[in-house]
């Protein structure tokens, strides 16, 4: 073990998930590089979990402000 990080880390330029169990606050998040490997893993992981759609990050911080929770169809 060491002690946590004091910086908050640096996001790559890409798209973003959260993907939560269902119910819980808290979650992890998963990059992709273009948008068609985001709606991938949004298909893959949207029946068991709930998967908020974080949006693009260019040069460290996101283009949309507000994530946007994804809803199975």
């Amino acid at each position: 073990m060491g002690r946590p990080a004091t910086r908050p880390t640096k996001l790559k330029d890409g798209y973003y998930i959260e993907i939560r169990n269902k119910g819980s606050r808290s979650g992890v998040k998963l990059y992709s590089q273009s948008k068609l490997q985001m709606h991938r893993a949004i298909k893959m992981y949207e029946r068991s979990k709930e998967v908020l759609i974080l949006g693009e990050s260019v040069d460290g911080k996101f283009v949309d402000k507000e994530p946007v929770l994804h809803v199975a169809d």
